[in-house]
């Protein structure tokens, strides 16, 4: 397969309502659809997702358009691919920047899937037609406007709460949580924002019955999170320390961790992310899969990917108006009975709706 054209369109997709964590407030979400087009003219469709800032991780979007443009769109043109796992290996001589790799690499996949007539989700094995979804929450100014906000989303079906926390803000609003919801699968994510000193913070969450608490400490930090995990009941789940197969290699071996969250951008796309889901199911080590508010396109690949038997903790793939009131697909995902429909047909299984990019669009790049 030969890649003739690229189309980037940048996009800026505003949130229902502005999301708090331990970072920052993040009011409307910064993306690119890339569209990949073959020789026989079929398209393939990938997104960016990395953020403006290098809070969550040392990526942002603009460095990774520059790399998209200057290191490796000039690879896919000059590659010619037989079969879908190529282009992993074609950039492996970049080293990092796994966001942007994962923006082509996804798009690589759904064209071979549609050159193929089939399903991406053939490719993982899978034949599940829908898959039970959690929820992430941010932070809030109240107690109470917490307390509603969860209620809200249990009544929608959401089958698992994740809760934002950072220093101050952890005991208190989880406490309350878990004394009005005494049932409800409950999980912290602190996205880096604690150290070891607050060992004994964790020891009073570790009362709460959570599925798992998350990133707790910095992003390049095994060592600590494996001293934290000896003194817990509670699973600890690696986020953003989880950047290839070797990272979980490295925390299954020092047992930083008991769970992973896997995002598919984070480690550069589908082919690390089944690699990484190997070993997890080998070492029966718990994984299930993260979002990063992507739009229409990169939800559709999650729910694809998250349809394999593995994924048996809900993941965090809400419904799109949980963070959009417009979607750059037809027919966004929705939340049926606390489930959500994987996408069915060849590829990732959409059909772009270019009124809402048309909108949303800031600037377009070609490259052929």
């Amino acid at each position: 397969m030969k890649i003739m054209k690229v189309e980037q369109y940048q996009l800026r997709l505003p949130l229902v309502t502005p999301f708090q964590t331990s970072y920052g407030v993040l009011n409307e979400k910064a993306l690119d659809l890339l569209i990949l087009e073959d020789e026989l003219g079929n398209q393939g469709y990938g997104e960016l997702v990395s953020f403006e800032q290098p809070d969550y991780i040392e990526e942002t979007i603009g460095a990774d358009r520059q790399l998209i443009e200057q290191q490796l769109v000039p690879r896919l043109f000059q590659a010619d691919l037989q079969k879908v796992g190529d282009v992993w290996s074609l950039f492996q001589t970049v080293q990092g920047n796994f966001m942007a790799k994962s923006a082509l690499e996804t798009a690589v996949w759904d064209l071979f899937a549609k050159r193929e007539q089939r399903s991406l989700q053939s490719y993982f094995g899978s034949h599940k037609s829908e898959i039970p979804v959690g929820v992430s929450v941010g932070i809030h100014a109240t107690t109470e406007d917490l307390i509603a906000q969860v209620s809200n989303y249990l009544e929608q079906g959401y089958q698992r709460i994740k809760v934002k926390i950072k220093p101050g803000y952890d005991i208190v609003p989880l406490s309350a949580i878990r004394e009005a919801f005494p049932d409800v699968p409950l999980m912290a994510d602190a996205n880096s924002a604690y150290t070891f000193a607050d060992l004994e913070l964790f020891k009073q969450l570790d009362q709460l019955n959570l599925a798992m608490i998350e990133q707790p400490f910095h992003q390049r930090d095994f060592v600590d999170h494996a001293r934290l995990q000896q003194h817990l009941q509670t699973k600890i789940c690696l986020d953003e320390n989880i950047r290839t197969l070797e990272d979980v290699k490295t925390a299954y071996t020092l047992g930083s961790c008991q769970g992973i969250n896997l995002k598919i951008p984070r480690v550069g796309g589908i082919t690390e992310a089944l690699r990484i889901v190997d070993f997890c199911q080998t070492h029966q080590l718990l994984v299930w899969l993260g979002g990063m508010f992507e739009s229409g396109i990169g939800r559709a690949l999650n729910l694809q990917f998250a349809s394999q038997n593995i994924f048996t903790f809900p993941g965090d793939i809400s419904a799109a108006d949980r963070y959009y009131t417009a979607d750059v697909i037809k027919k966004p995902a929705k939340m049926e009975r606390g489930n959500i429909v994987v996408p069915q047909g060849v590829g990732l299984g959409v059909e772009l709706d270019w009124q809402v990019i048309e909108q949303v669009c800031d600037q377009k790049q070609t490259y052929q």
